[in-house]
Parts: C-alpha cells; sequence; structure tokens
C-alpha cells in the first residue's frame, strides 16, 4: 500500500471517528472522571527542573496511559487557519517538536516547532465499536553511544 494510500485511510477511519462520537466526548459526567483520574495521577507529573517539551509528552503519555480499549486520544493543533490532527510528535531535541499528522484536506502535513511554543489540544473520544483506536506515536531519538577513543 502506497504511502500517500496510508494517510487517506487513516484519515478517512479519523473522520468517521470523529463524526460519530463528538456527541459521546460531550458528555460531562465521563469527562469529568477521567481529568480527575489524569489530574490525580502522580507519574505523569516530571521531575522538577524538567524543560517545557518535556512535561507536554508527559501529558499525553499519561492520558493515553488512563484510556480504556474503546477510546483513543484526539490530539489537534491549530495554526494559521489550519488544524491538524497529530499522529505523532517526533522529538530530535529536548527544544523542538516535529509534529506529523493529517489536515482537513487529509494530507500528510508535518509542523516543526519550538516545544515552549506547542500548544495541543487533547480529546478523549470514543471509537466506533468497528474502528481501532489511533495512539498518537512519541519518538525521541535514540542516545548515541560514546565514541571509542583511539
Amino acid at each position: 500500500m502506497a504511502f500517500g494510500n496510508i494517510g487517506r485511510v487513516i484519515a478517512g477511519q479519523a473522520i468517521e471517528t470523529t463524526k460519530k462520537n463528538v456527541l459521546d466526548a460531550l458528555r460531562v459526567p465521563e469527562t469529568v472522571k477521567t481529568a480527575e483520574k489524569i489530574q490525580n495521577d502522580r507519574s505523569a507529573a516530571p521531575p522538577a527542573g524538567e524543560n517545557i517539551g518535556a512535561v507536554i509528552l508527559g501529558q499525553i503519555q499519561a492520558m493515553q496511559r488512563s484510556m480504556k480499549e474503546d477510546q483513543e486520544l484526539v490530539v489537534l493543533f491549530e495554526t494559521g487557519g489550519e488544524t491538524l490532527r497529530v499522529l505523532e510528535i517526533f522529538v530530535p531535541s529536548p527544544h523542538v517538536f516535529v509534529l506529523a499528522g493529517i489536515d482537513a484536506e487529509q494530507n500528510v502535513t508535518r509542523v516543526v516547532i519550538r516545544a515552549e511554543s506547542a500548544q495541543l489540544v487533547c480529546k478523549i473520544m470514543k471509537v466506533a465499536p468497528e474502528a481501532k483506536p489511533i495512539r498518537v506515536n512519541v519518538l525521541s531519538p535514540r542516545p548515541k553511544p560514546p565514541e571509542a577513543s583511539s
């Protein structure tokens, strides 16, 4: 399957899931319970002295850990009238995020942004019974092994 087709399939699933579940996501009791659970999750808070990028990633990962099997985390990034559904966050350095996902026209899109400037909207939404939940993938570079001195 071509890379473009994969993007279209993922985008199609995301759009259909969003259409079907918008009303479910707006239910107040479930939203309040989830927010309280995340707020009480002490493992989500990074140690003192961490940078803002680490805090953001920690919160996203904590939200994903607390989800049920029939839920997915929808992460949105808005800029200049465009909305990107973030499917992957690559962290090439502690101060830079590369957000990869799909835009409203189902184009695969990447945004390179300073971690301190990232304002992401995160929503836990129910998934249609026949659909597979999408997880936001967080990637960081592998540490380079120390070079052997000669």
